[in-house]
This record gives structure tokens, sequence and C-alpha cells, in this order.
């Protein structure tokens, strides 16, 4: 009896499409949604603590002199605390507080936008990255007057 029914249910599953009858194609296609994966795991990657910090404080610097460039700010601007970031100077810290309680140019959009990042690095800094980062001098002079890249020559210069 066990015999009949248990052929009886295979003749039954055995009429019914096959789920893996195309094998050689789902495999393929397995393979493929593996690999997309991997490659999208492998480009997003999330940051360390210290790649946060060194993108955010140049991004940070950046900003700033294309601000002090521009010709359409306030003459406040002008007045705004030197702001070079070097997140391997101690004073760095000192230099972040010192901008983001910088009273003057708070109608400058602008200027908001730079203290919210300033603020948002010396969060990062002292709090989620503190153990993370290794600070090589204290030389707080080292922010007021950068060394800056020399600069090559134009060709129309010579």
């Amino acid at each position: 009896m066990l015999t009949s029914s248990c052929l009886t249910t295979n003749r039954v599953f055995s009429s019914l499409p096959s789920p893996l009858g195309n094998l050689p194609t789902m495999k393929m296609l397995l393979s493929l949604v593996v690999l997309l994966s991997a490659a999208l795991l492998a480009c997003t990657a999330p940051p360390t603590c210290y790649s946060r910090v060194l993108s955010l404080s140049k991004e940070i610097t950046e900003s700033f002199k294309e601000l002090q460039t521009s010709k359409a700010v306030d003459s406040c601007v002008l007045t705004l605390p030197r702001l070079y970031l070097d997140i391997h100077n101690y004073c760095v810290l000192a230099k972040l507080r010192e901008f983001v309680a910088y009273p003057r140019c708070e109608r400058v959009l602008e200027v908001s936008e730079l203290k919210e990042k300033a603020r948002s690095l010396y969060t990062i800094m002292i709090s989620y990255c503190r153990r993370d980062l290794v600070f090589l001098t204290d030389d707080c002079n080292a922010l007021e007057s950068p060394i800056l890249p020399p600069i090559e020559p134009s060709i129309t210069e010579s």
C-alpha cells in the first residue's frame, strides 16, 4: 500500500515542471547576482574614522578658501578667523571651537553651513574618533600660517 501511494505521488510530481529544470541558467543567474553584490559591497566599504575626519577637514578648508575668494560675499567674511585644518595638530580642536563660536556672520548662509560642518568635525573628533586619532604636533602657529606647496611657474612666465 505504501509503495503504490509513493508511485502515485512520484507520478504527480514528475508531471509538474521542475523549478530546477533549467539548472545551468539558474546557476548563471545566481553567480551573476553574487558577483554583483560582492562588487557593490567592495565599493561601499564604510569609511574609517580617520578617513572621514581627513576628508571632512579638507572639505571645510576648501570651502573656507572658496568663501574667502568669492566676489559676492558679505564684508564680515573677511573678519572670520583663519581656518586651515590639520587634523594631525592637536590645536585643531581649539581652532574649530574658535571658528564655531565666532559671533559674526550668522546671517550669511555659507558661513552658517561652514560652521555646521566645523561643529560636526569637532564632534566626530572628540567623541566618535577620540581613540583612533593620533596628534603628531601641538604647534598652534602652524595653523595660523600653513606651509603652502610651492607654485610651479607657468609656461607663459618663461
